[in-house]
């Protein structure tokens, strides 16, 4: 359903709640490092009063806050990509109608 927004909830639609459970938790977390790094450097950006320094410096553990967000997320977005192959995997087909049935009645 939200594999790219929020993994976990179609899962969690779909009956599998201890892997839906860990996909959102795991993609919280990379949700929060990335919102670390993102207010880290935006406070170095804004803490520069006059603006005129031509280089910004980054910090190592800005870029660590950021990878580890962006692997956490990957993470479960994969789960919930393979958890979603594996529902429409396992879902029934339809049985065909046999040869000379009637079909339900529609009524208004």
């Amino acid at each position: 359903m939200n594999l790219f927004a929020t993994p976990g909830l179609g899962s969690l639609m779909g009956g599998r709640i201890l892997s839906g459970l860990g996909q959102l938790f795991l993609f919280l977390i990379g949700f929060a490092f990335v919102c670390v790094w993102f207010f880290r450097m935006m406070k170095t950006y804004y803490s520069i009063s006059d603006f005129s320094e031509e280089s910004v410096p980054i910090h190592a553990s800005s870029v660590y806050h950021f990878l580890a967000g962006f692997l956490f997320a990957g993470a479960a977005w994969l789960w919930s990509l393979l958890t979603s192959l594996r529902m429409v995997a396992q879902a029934k087909t339809p049985e065909p109608a046999l040869p000379g049935s009637v079909p339900p009645r529609i009524t208004k």
